[in-house]
This record gives structure tokens, C-alpha cells and sequence, in this order.
């Protein structure tokens, strides 16, 4: 059992802030360490904006999860952490994120400051209204991911690839509307007692949104792989070998939505499906071998 106060933070959530990463892994700079820091660097301050926009949703939300059966047990909403002190943590968690941010070195720094105070307004945005908006709930959420890319591009100082960004955009959407179709098996959810959007969604619907989004996640990383961008900047048009692993990794979180039910918290399915967690691996080790491949060629 974490500390309620670690709890808070949501640490099993910083994964998807790996994405800030991403840039720096389809590039040439991917072996240079000086690169790596300042990519972390942008990775941990997204990982404090992130912290402090859960604690803001849990200290708003507190009375009506605790009316719900999984929420009920955040620290927040069951008591274990105070109102006061879940406060305290979230200004820390501010004046952390905008410490690290600053840290990153000068000739990115302020380009890269942009993006996390726009992943934080985003958000704020969503917690306060936008959340309340059928589909452009789920949007926002893509919209954050997109803004992880933009700030991963931005600390190293390179220009994110538009088919990498566009790539990002539909696999976002694609998991938010698989967390609507999971929570719209609970009834509980169902009813909008925990969230305003659920009682415009329909099984029907989300089906119509979630395979569209899987093709469109898979072709425009595909074409990502082929573009004359992507070749000229790495020499080699060898990506392309890992689209079946994409592929099987869309396919395998398809199968865990529709057989398995289990949509609704994709950072935590990451690190609990052997099949996804072996995919994710076999994917990093297949990209830097194949770029390394080239460059050494």
C-alpha cells in the first residue's frame, strides 16, 4: 500500500507521459545523453502537471466519489488524505512542475514552457466544463496526448512529425472512447451519477467510434513509417517492419475491451497484460535497433 499522499499523485498514470519521450526516440539524437536529460526533464514536469491536475479533479469531486464503488477509495474521496493537505500537495506539485520545466535547458526552455502551461489550462478547462460535452470530452483527452508530443519535439528542439502527431491524436481518442464503453457497462456510470457525458453515450455508438479510430491509428502510423519525411530524416524506410507489432498491440487491447471488459484505466491494463507489456518492450527494442541499424549503415 503507497502512502495516501503518493496515492494522490496517481503515479501509475506518469506512463502516458512517456509519450513526451517520443520525439527524441524517432530521431537521430535518440544516442546522445545530453538528449535523454533534457527529455526527462520535460517528462518529469509533465509528470507533476499531471499529479496536480488529479489532485484538483479529486478535491472537486470528492462527494461524488465517494458515492462511486471504485472512486470511493481514492485518498481524497474516502478521507485517508485531508482537504487541507491534499491542497498543500497540489500547489507543491504546481511549483514542482514549473522547477523542472525551467530546468530545461535555454534554447528550448521557453518554447517548452508553453506546453505544459497549455497541457494545464487544457485540463482545467475539462475539469471545469468541458468534461460535461459529449464528444469533446473525449477529445480533450487526445488533445493532451497531442500536447505530450509537442512538448517531447520542442525540449530537444526538433519539429514533430505530423504523421506522428496525427498517429497520437487517433490512438487518444481511441482508448477515451474504450473507457466509455467500459464505464457504460457500469451502471452506476450509466446513469450520470459520476460523469454528465455518460447518458448521451450508447453501446451502439462507441462501437461506431472505436474500430474507425483503431484503422485510423494503425494506417497513420503506417504511414508514418513510409513518408518521405520520416525516411530522409532517418536513411532508412525500416519502420515500417514494426507495424505488426502496432497492430497487434491495437488488436490485443481490443480483444481486453470487448472480452475482458477491461477499458477503462489503460495505464494501469500497461502494466497488468503480459501480452501488452512484452508488445511495448519488443516494440521499443525493434525501433532503436532498426534506427541504430541505419545510422551505423
Amino acid at each position: 500500500m503507497m502512502p495516501p499522499f503518493v496515492e494522490a499523485l496517481r503515479p501509475h498514470q506518469w506512463v502516458k507521459n512517456l509519450l513526451v519521450l517520443a520525439p527524441l526516440l524517432f530521431t537521430k539524437r535518440a544516442m546522445e545523453a545530453a538528449a535523454w536529460g533534457t527529455a526527462l526533464l520535460a517528462f518529469a514536469s509533465f509528470c507533476g502537471a499531471a499529479s496536480s491536475i488529479y489532485l484538483l479533479n479529486d478535491i472537486r469531486d470528492r462527494e461524488e466519489d465517494a458515492r462511486h464503488p471504485k472512486k470511493r477509495l481514492r485518498p481524497i474521496a474516502s478521507g485517508r488524505l485531508p482537504v487541507p493537505a491534499a491542497w498543500t500537495l497540489f500547489v507543491t506539485m504546481l511549483a514542482l512542475t514549473g522547477t523542472l520545466a525551467a530546468l530545461v535547458p535555454d534554447n528550448a526552455g521557453r518554447a517548452f514552457l508553453l506546453w505544459p502551461l497549455a497541457y494545464l489550462v487544457l485540463n482545467v478547462a475539462y475539469s471545469f466544463g468541458l468534461k460535461r460535452l459529449v464528444i469533446i470530452d473525449c477529445m480533450c483527452i487526445a488533445l493532451g496526448f497531442q500536447l505530450r508530443v509537442h512538448a517531447g519535439a520542442a525540449a530537444i528542439a526538433v519539429e514533430a512529425s505530423h504523421w506522428l502527431l496525427l498517429c497520437t491524436f487517433f490512438f487518444a481518442l481511441f482508448l477515451a472512447f474504450c473507457k466509455r464503453y467500459e464505464e457504460l457497462g457500469r451502471q452506476i456510470e450509466a446513469s450520470g451519477q459520476t460523469r454528465a457525458t455518460m447518458s448521451e453515450y450508447s453501446v451502439a455508438f462507441l462501437n461506431m467510434m472505436i474500430g474507425p479510430l483503431a484503422a485510423l491509428s494503425i494506417l497513420s502510423y503506417s504511414l508514418y513509417t513510409v513518408s518521405p519525411e520520416t525516411v530522409a530524416r532517418h536513411g532508412t524506410d525500416r519502420l515500417m517492419y514494426t507495424v505488426p507489432i502496432v497492430t497487434y498491440g491495437v488488436f490485443r487491447y481490443l480483444f481486453l475491451v470487448y472480452r475482458r471488459s477491461e477499458g477503462g484505466d489503460p495505464a494501469r491494463l500497461l502494466f497488468r497484460d503480459l501480452p501488452m507489456i512484452l508488445s511495448g518492450l519488443v516494440y521499443a527494442i525493434a525501433v532503436v535497433a532498426l534506427l541504430r541499424g541505419s545510422t551505423a549503415g
